[in-house]
């Protein structure tokens, strides 16, 4: 077997699986199974279209297909052909789509012969059947990344963040190392969209150890029922799974338990939930590894592992555990000085390592901020860290606990979300005076979103306000930012410190125009 320790490329790890076992299946995406050959095989014809296009190494291309397993032979393609991908999820607004193709100058996405239009001046880029010439694959020049994902930005403008090769690498390293184990016979489930980082770890694990990735259906990722029927037929190994999502999964077990063969089950991407963790040690106990892991896509997907025992979601107080660095990653806690912080007390969590990304496409300033370069105490240099925004606290034991942000950044089902995009969408209706996003408590403890307006003088609310400004949302946002409630309010309430009354906005209901 190829070794990781040593590897350059994720594409040749993934190569040298796909040359020691072509027959075995690489992908499940319904009734489809996709054997490694086949998976080169469609990974060169899209690598064909490509060179057809004049697609040279360390351009950024990038990729606009539905759900499928053609995602992942085109991701393969891309790396293969010595360039960088960079997800245009067809899912997503157009004019959302064409910022991201113009910030990486993304000018060629491998796309569907049929599919949804591409943004003004994107070359589509397709699978050739059978192509005359099979391209060898070319290195990617260093300073090109091995993606771009974007993310949330808080002035409404998506913050484009590029990721080096060897973050990516390093990441399996240090899990393969002593967390996890991990091989050909593991099935890991791919439940995530190519546009969240999240995938890149259930993708990757699976390819890189020669296992199979089991494709999730969009409807049975959303029903707990339909998706323990799926982890149970698919025989899945990794599940990777938002606490959002899995709290349902402990009741639908308990209602019809299915036989699962589960060896991992990896949190991530918000705050846990005990109670329902809890819940499955007591349906399951020991079946499996209920494993937290803390990360950011700066940091390349996770950058904590912690093992979960039933002592360490015993109480509902205090911050979510997320245990220690892993072993390519340093992290320390900063006061607002810049100053570390005793162990116990809440501080900024900084991280180094070779797991953070380049830093932000054509944002030299916002990098600047967010990757400063810090000598701190007891290192002979100056080092690169990404300055988190996250609260944490270094317990007694020298793990540590996650305690939520100290901006207005939020990480709802997994996405991270900056409310001031949602804001900045809302605000950008002629008629709306002021907008401000939350999130509040529905029924059954889950968390939604829900903005709030204020109208233009001379424009008066209608029946038809609110599906106005949803529209509005769903043409410039992707569909995890859309609120779930819009109200129109008469007035931002103040708090007597003239600051704005949040608290208020969910609560007076004589503010309440209209809300849907």
């Amino acid at each position: 077997m190829h070794d990781l320790k040593h590897a350059v490329s994720l594409y040749e790890v993934y190569a040298a699986r796909a040359a020691e076992r072509p027959d075995a299946v690489a992908i499940t995406d319904g009734s489809v199974h996709v054997s490694y050959g086949e998976l080169e095989q469609a990974a060169r014809e899209f690598r064909s279209g490509l060179a057809r296009a004049g697609v040279g190494p360390g351009e950024l291309v990038g990729i606009s297909l539905e759900r499928g397993w053609e995602v992942v032979a085109a991701i393969l393609a891309v790396l293969g052909h010595g360039c960088g991908y960079v997800p245009l999820d067809p899912a997503y607004p157009a004019d959302r789509l064409a910022f991201m193709a113009r910030n990486t100058g993304a000018r060629v996405a491998i796309a569907a012969q049929d599919g949804p239009a591409l943004p003004d001046g994107v070359v589509r880029v397709w699978r050739e059947d059978a192509p005359a010439a099979q391209p060898a694959p070319r290195a990617r020049p260093a300073d090109v990344p091995v993606y771009v994902i974007h993310t949330s930005g808080s002035t409404g403008t998506p913050k484009g963040v590029a990721v080096d090769e060897q973050a990516v690498l390093e990441l399996f390293r240090s899990c393969a190392d002593g967390p996890f184990v991990f091989g050909p016979e593991d099935v890991w489930s791919l439940y995530f969209s190519y546009s969240f980082d999240f995938s890149v770890w259930e993708i990757w694990g699976a390819l890189l150890f020669g296992g199979r990735i089991a494709l999730v259906p969009a409807d049975t990722a959303k029903r707990p029922a339909a998706l323990l029927d799926f982890l149970a037929e698919q025989r899945v190994t990794v599940l990777s799974t938002v606490p959002s999502f899995f709290k349902y999964l402990p009741k639908a077990y308990q209602r019809r338990p299915v036989d699962l063969a589960l060896r991992y089950v990896v949190f991530g991407g918000e705050a846990l939930d005990r109670i329902s963790v809890r819940s499955w040690m007591t349906l399951r106990p020991g079946s499996e590894t209920l494993v937290n892991m803390y990360g950011i896509t700066e940091t390349t997907v996770h950058t904590t592992f912690g093992a979960l025992t039933p002592e360490r979601v015993a109480s509902d107080s205090g911050g979510t555990w997320i245990g220690r660095p892993l072993a390519h990653h340093t992290m320390v806690l900063l006061d607002e000085h810049g100053a570390p912080v005793p162990d116990g007390e809440p501080g900024e969590a900084y991280i180094a390592g070779p797991g953070l990304a380049h830093g932000y496409v054509n944002r030299p300033d916002l990098t600047a901020e967010r990757f400063p370069e810090l000598r701190l105490a007891g290192d002979t240099a100056h080092r690169r860290w990404y300055r988190t925004g996250d609260l944490a606290r270094k317990l007694s034991d020298g793990t540590y606990e996650y305690l939520g942000r100290n901006d207005r950044q939020i990480n709802l089902r997994g996405f991270r979300i900056e409310l001031g995009e949602i804001e900045a969408a809302l605000r950008a209706v002629p008629w709306v005076a002021d907008a401000v996003a939350v999130t509040e408590e529905a029924a059954g403890g889950e968390s939604v979103l829900a903005a709030y307006t204020t109208l233009g003088p001379g424009t008066e609310a209608t029946d038809g306000t609110a599906a106005l400004l949803r529209q509005a949302c769903v043409e410039r946002l992707p569909a995890h930012m859309v609120p779930n409630r819009i109200t129109v309010v008469s007035e931002m309430p103040l708090a007597p410190s003239g600051k704005l009354d949040r608290a208020r906005l969910s609560t007076d209901t004589r503010l309440r125009v209209m809300s849907r």
